[in-house]
């Protein structure tokens, strides 16, 4: 297996490929559908190997490695798509100060061959539609709340008249906009059984409504988790330790890694599933009696509505609770 790191950007890639010997050959190439086939061509001269005996190794950067990711998949290479932070604090570690796309792209190969990072496998197309629609949906709700703050404000300091249509005219246009995306995402859901039937069994758990279900389909659906933990983690849910020796004793925090629009929902589903899931309920009372403040027990609730969900899909089994009622 040869390892290639690709440093991407919005225009071109940056190659890397280190040969057994540990010599070094780049090549930069357009970051376009034109470019791809020559990346893959360039691999095979150099590697003199198939394509499914490469490894090309990339950071998350937005959207501008995705399609390329893609195509690299379904011509059958083998794919990693690593965090840039773990990349960073890797190419630190071996004392690499200076930054450039070049010596970014070896930094890449470096890591794909001695961390032999996890193979990258795409989302379903079902679920790369719902987390479009999703975020477009995410969007425009934070538009239209922004146009409802300043709508309240125009009142409250008796804007002119003219200010005042313009803004129920945008307000109106957001909030039609809004509904018709809400209704493009349920069809989208009920045109797949298999969405279908586990938004249901999601809505099955206390404390989880329409809107956590349908993120969760996306957060489970879109990646390879092993364990409910690890769902938990890329939401950014555990908790970060800060101690050292006996003079340091910070307090935990949640580690906040992943969505935060995502974490704030769950942080409203988790209020509500303190009152009304039991199994969080009796987790959440057991905290706070321990003397937990309810911040820290709140950070809990939320991993495990999460863990909860994790398992309802994953044995595709509707809510039972754990505790007795």
């Amino acid at each position: 297996m040869s390892v290639i790191g690709i440093d991407v950007s919005k225009l071109k890639l940056d190659c890397a490929w280190l040969n057994e010997n540990n010599k070094l050959k780049v090549k930069v190439f357009p970051n376009s559908p034109m470019g791809w086939p020559d990346l893959v061509e360039w691999s095979i001269k150099n590697t003199g190997l198939a394509v499914s005996q490469l490894h090309f190794v990339m950071e998350a950067t937005g959207i501008y490695h995705e399609q390329l990711a893609i195509y690299l998949y379904d011509r059958g290479a083998n794919v990693s798509v690593i965090n840039p932070a773990q990349v960073k604090y890797y190419g630190q570690s071996l004392g690499i100060r200076t930054k450039n796309d070049k010596k970014d792209s070896v930094v890449l190969a470096r890591y794909g061959v001695h961390e032999k990072p996890k193979r990258w496998q795409p989302e379903a197309p079902e679920i790369r539609t719902l987390k479009a629609l999703l975020a477009r949906l995410d969007s425009i709700e934070k538009d239209l709340r922004r146009e409802r703050n300043r709508q309240e404000k125009a009142m409250v300091s008796q804007a002119p008249l003219a200010i005042m249509k313009s803004l129920a005219q945008m307000t109106a246009t957001l909030d039609s906009e809004w509904q018709q995306l809400e209704k493009l995402i349920e069809e989208h859901i009920n045109s797949h059984k298999q969405l279908k039937d586990n938004k249901a069994l999601l809505e099955s758990i206390p404390g989880v409504g329409k809107v956590i279900a349908t993120r969760m389909l996306m957060v489970i659906g879109s990646r390879p988790f092993d364990s409910a933990s690890q769902c938990s983690a890329y939401l950014g849910l555990v908790p970060v330790q800060h101690e050292s020796g006996s003079s340091v004793k910070g307090r935990s925090r949640l580690s906040k890694a992943g969505n935060p629009a995502i974490r704030a929902k769950l942080y409203m589903a988790a209020v509500v599933a303190t009152a009304h899931n039991p199994d969080i309920k009796a987790q959440y009372e057991r905290l706070t009696n321990r003397g937990k403040s309810k911040m820290s027990a709140l950070g809990a609730a939320m991993r495990k509505l999460v863990q909860i969900c994790f398992g309802v899909l994953k044995h595709q089994q509707p809510y039972q609770p754990q505790v007795t009622i």
